[in-house]
């Protein structure tokens, strides 16, 4: 990883699980739906607090945690999260770059056939993110059945993490309000890899498939980590606005009566200090 602090592979293993032992019914993000949520976050056009982003991780519905859950389970995925949730932050400001958490296909391929889990898990990861996707789509008002996992490879590789960071998106609905036309250009070539839902997201998806082809899964990683940076520099000047104050009255000169009455000049009465 590109930072001492960041999560280890180990590490990320461990965070997959213990999301994966969140309380039932409560249906948590795995660790790379987790890693876009994180990055959708990161480019809010506000700051958000750990306080708003992290009850969402452990579920879809928006559902809350019960009130006798482990405090011992809760603080090792908060510890956990917020090192990768600053990592990405990092990296993001400094480097102009960042590495994704995205299924390795090939990997799981490989494990697959020499009689491991392999590709069975990633196809469950995938999955979980079409369902996810279809929630959002019925809370749109869009017929979920026609949320369907993609037949494209390089589509199912990133499916997770687009669609953990779309969910920050709709959580957090801000992003999806900016009236700026790069930033729905942005957006629209994150969301090539999720599950076109409507006519229109369909007609999308293929005119960027002819004008933006994506020809292997490290074009696509890099394109990906590409438009999540410039969309990060999109929103920066509104997450780090600053309002200004404006005085009712004019500033008080060093010279000028002081405002206490006591007749001293300012500056050796109350401006002493």
């Amino acid at each position: 990883m590109s930072i001492a602090h960041d999560l280890s592979d180990a590490e990320f293993d461990e965070l997959d699980d213990l999301l994966a032992a969140t309380p039932a019914p409560l249906e948590p993000l795995d660790a790379s739906m987790l890693d876009g949520y994180l990055a959708g976050v990161l480019v809010q056009p506000r700051l958000i607090p750990i306080e708003e982003w992290l009850p969402p991780v452990f579920d879809y519905e928006g559902r809350p945690l019960p009130d006798d859950v482990d405090p011992a389970w809760l603080a090792r995925i908060r510890s956990l999260v917020e090192r990768r949730f600053a990592s990405l932050n990092h990296s993001m400001l400094e480097q102009g770059w960042f590495y994704p958490l995205v299924l390795d296909l090939d990997a799981e391929d490989a494990t697959e056939g020499e009689g491991g889990e392999g590709s069975g898990e990633a196809e469950e990861q995938a999955q979980d993110a079409v369902e996810a996707a279809a929630e959002i789509a019925a809370a749109e008002g869009i017929d979920p059945d026609a949320v369907t996992l993609p037949e494209d490879p390089i589509t199912r590789a990133l499916l997770p993490w687009v669609g953990g960071f779309e969910y920050a998106a709709v959580t957090f609905p801000e992003l999806h309000e900016q009236a700026d036309d790069n930033v729905n250009a942005l957006l629209a070539r994150l969301y090539r890899h999720l599950p076109a839902e409507t006519p229109e997201e369909r007609e999308v998806v293929e005119l960027l498939d002819r004008e933006h082809p994506l020809k292997n899964i490290d074009e696509a990683i890099e394109d990906l980590i590409l438009t999540v940076v410039d969309l990060q520099e999109a929103t920066e000047s509104q997450r780090y606005h600053v309002e200004q104050v404006r005085r009712d009255a004019p500033k008080l000169g060093r010279n000028d009566p002081c405002h206490c009455g006591s007749g001293k000049k300012f500056k050796n009465c109350h401006g002493a200090a």
